[in-house]
């Protein structure tokens, strides 16, 4: 049996793996599981809380591979959801297994790491569409460190 390329595949799992070694090295570590689940536990929050039409037209920018990412496990039926800050920063540890006190850093990381890959404008454009004191834990700050994650 011969193997044979799909040049889109293969296009969006070299994107992807590009992608996730770059956040990886912009968040300070060479793990790059940890990378994968806090650019996932991002893009859930930040779709969670937005529209269905905001979060067809953020999905629409992504890689193929990580479009998959973003709308797994997705319910159009309960969007959008709204957090306080609090809420918030607790859901996104909770479900990236990270501590509490690293979520701004790494939040605000894996946006100005979206804003260089994609655009800044369509970024801060679907987080215009959270709640003031959660694009405060979202947009770029310090840079962030490599955190203890939270187990």
């Amino acid at each position: 049996m011969s193997h044979h390329h799909v040049r889109s595949i293969d296009h969006t799992v070299q994107t992807t793996k590009r992608w996730l070694a770059d956040l990886a090295e912009l968040i300070g570590t060479d793990d790059r599981e940890f990378a994968q689940r806090v650019l996932r536990t991002w893009l859930h929050v930040v779709r969670d809380g937005l529209t269905v039409d905001g979060t067809a037209h953020f999905a629409a920018q992504l890689p193929d591979l990580l479009r998959g990412v973003y709308y797994n496990g997705w319910d159009p039926s309960a969007v959008p959801v709204r957090r306080d800050r609090h809420q918030f920063v607790e859901h996104f540890a909770r479900t990236g297994r990270i501590a509490i006190s690293d979520v701004p850093g790494l939040a605000s990381t894996v946006t100005r790491f979206l804003c260089q890959e994609l655009s800044e404008q369509s970024v801060v454009h679907a987080l215009d569409r959270l709640p003031r004191d959660v694009r405060g834990v979202l947009l770029p700050s310090a840079p962030a460190r490599r955190p203890d994650a939270a187990t």
